[in-house]
């Protein structure tokens, strides 16, 4: 397994944003900040990462910023949009040492 932290500024006010925010919760993202979630895949790597890229850029305007990169089990945070118990079995469960 490997684990993707996909976050992203949208910087266009006035946007719909959902059919970007349904496309994450599809592909099994969870959300971590505000614009910030963790995506678990079968694999991981730079074709992974660009990958996620194209399928969620569709849902992007030209002036927004997006980053994928690939999550290794080190990890501190403060107060996350999920649980700290979920966060930490998520982590556990999905990314390289």
């Amino acid at each position: 397994m490997a684990l993707f932290l996909v976050t992203y500024d949208l910087r266009k006010e006035g946007q719909d944003y959902g059919p970007l925010i349904k496309r994450l919760h599809e592909l099994g993202a969870q959300r971590v900040l505000l614009s910030t979630w963790l995506l678990p895949q079968r694999t991981g790597g730079g074709d992974v990462a660009v990958a996620i890229r194209n399928d969620l850029g569709r849902y992007l305007d030209n002036n927004d910023r997006f980053l994928a990169i690939e999550v290794k089990n080190a990890a501190a945070w403060h107060r996350c949009e999920m649980g700290d118990l979920d966060l930490k079995a998520l982590i556990e469960r999905n990314a390289a040492p």
